[in-house]
């Protein structure tokens, strides 16, 4: 069980059962993105060099490549930051109770979206691709009646384990709610 001393909206008697976010991998991609991107400006002053274009030596020149150089590193930094920041800011915590997606999109902005678990209609868990079998992330959806389309778990850790915890927690809000007679076990029929 996870202990969070502040959740949006406490109700009383709920606890936090799973707090999620993106799999390692995806930092790690936005690291080889910014790398390969960072690398351009590397080749570019290698290629000047052993080109000893003396072109760039000029008084107007060599200073416009300079600042442009410095121009596109900043925005490397500024987009690297923004995807680090949405990254780390991706939470989604699962209470007995209902489901928090906090989502941040941009600097500047953040989504949180509650569901309560008895309003689950439908979890689907999606692997896809040899990297993301091999670690074992992808994402979950959840599905209601609502209009809101679904909830999307995105690139986390195990989701076929996700889904079991939530589907577990959303058949004991539902018994809780008295939407459902809790299972006794033993298999009907057969």
């Amino acid at each position: 069980m996870i202990h969070l001393n502040k959740l949006p909206n406490h109700q009383r008697g709920e606890t936090a059962e799973v707090f999620l976010r993106r799999h390692w991998i995806a930092i790690v991609m936005i690291g080889l993105y910014f790398a390969a991107l960072m690398l351009i400006p590397v080749i570019i002053l290698v290629f000047l060099s052993v080109a000893d274009l003396s072109i760039f030596n000029t008084v107007l020149i060599g200073p416009l490549v300079s600042v442009l150089m410095a121009c596109y590193v900043m925005m490397i930094m500024i987009v690297t930051m923004t995807q680090f920041t949405d990254y780390y800011l991706d939470t989604w915590i699962v209470t007995t109770e209902r489901i928090i997606n906090i989502e941040q999109i941009g600097l500047f902005t953040r989504v949180v979206s509650e569901l309560n678990l008895p309003e689950i209609q439908d979890i689907t868990a999606e692997t896809t691709g040899v990297l993301a079998t091999l670690l074992s992330y992808g994402n979950v959806y959840i599905q209601t009646a609502a209009t809101r389309e679904r909830f999307n778990f995105k690139q986390i850790d195990n989701p076929e384990h996700v889904k079991e915890d939530i589907l577990r927690l959303t058949h004991a809000a539902k018994v809780r709610h008295g939407e459902l007679e809790p299972f006794k076990g033993g298999w009907e029929g057969a």
